[in-house]
């Protein structure tokens, strides 16, 4: 029983040390936690106060970028009406150039068609007739000197024919 007793009482010792032992380190853990605490709670209220300044400063840059957006929205909105109003416009003034520049050229060519027909056409019969005559003559030459001559222009014409 003795050895019980000594059992006990080390057991109890060893208690009394740990119990010690804890109380002390939870004092130096709050300490610690009310050195942080310190320490923490400027910087926490420094930020509470800085985003209490921002927070409508950065709610009125949020409404002038959307206001921003909006109104270069509508902008180019404009601008592409605009743009789209001036290439339709240019669309039609090229089609127009297109058929009077077309119309210019068919009268151009009727026109070219009709001198051709009326001018050369009488100028081509009067060649003709011309043509005709010089052969008519010639060929009455031809008789008359053959008549009076023998066979040599009959051989001049041989010679110029080939």
């Amino acid at each position: 029983m003795v050895i019980v007793a000594i059992a006990l009482v080390v057991q109890v010792a060893i208690l009394i040390a740990l119990f010690l032992q804890t109380r002390r380190t939870a004092q130096q853990v709050e300490k610690t936690i009310s050195d942080l605490n310190n320490k923490v709670s400027p910087i926490l209220t420094r930020v509470q106060i800085l985003l209490d300044d921002t927070q409508p400063k950065i709610s009125t840059m949020v409404s002038d970028a959307a206001h921003i957006v909006y109104l270069a929205r509508g902008q180019a909105q404009k601008v592409d009406r605009v743009f789209t109003d001036a290439t339709d416009r240019l669309r039609g003034q090229l089609v127009r150039a297109d058929r009077i520049l077309t119309g210019t050229l068919e009268a151009v060519e009727e026109a070219g068609s009709q001198f051709k027909h009326s001018v050369w056409q009488p100028f081509r019969k009067a060649s003709a007739l011309v043509q005709g005559i010089k052969v008519g003559l010639d060929l009455l030459r031809s008789r008359r000197g053959k008549s009076s001559h023998g066979e040599e222009p009959l051989e001049q014409e041989e010679e110029l024919f080939i």
